[in-house]
């Protein structure tokens, strides 16, 4: 029976340059077009492949100045910006999303010293 699998569409679709694929749930224009008339097998298949992708970066916003940026932390095929700078915590209070680079920047550099290190 078709519509116990749910669709991966997150209704921010995007093409990518090539016109082929979605860059918001990374389907190819036949899967997205097909989806409707998949069968269950069908759609297991789509979902395994779409969760056998590395990770994509994430669009955030900063919660100290409202910028958006991209966070590509847990992307194995691109680390994240901010994994090249130290790792001080917290900088965000608890339960806040990522700084933005020039707001985590910031932050670090009025951050005292840690001790022992």
């Amino acid at each position: 029976m078709n519509g116990t699998i749910p669709s991966p569409c997150q209704q921010r679709c995007q093409l990518d340059d090539a016109g082929e694929s979605c860059l918001s749930c990374r389907r190819t224009l036949k899967e997205i077009a097909g989806w409707p008339g998949f069968s269950d097998f069908e759609k297991k298949a789509v979902w395994n492949r779409l969760l056998a992708l590395p990770p994509q970066g994430q669009c955030k916003q900063c919660p100290a100045c409202g910028d958006s940026f991209t966070c590509r932390a847990g992307d194995a095929a691109e680390e994240c910006w901010c994994a090249r700078l130290p790792h001080i915590m917290p900088l965000v209070p608890e339960g806040s999303d990522c700084l933005c680079p020039a707001c985590l920047l910031q932050a670090l550099a009025t951050q005292p010293p840690a001790a022992g290190v």
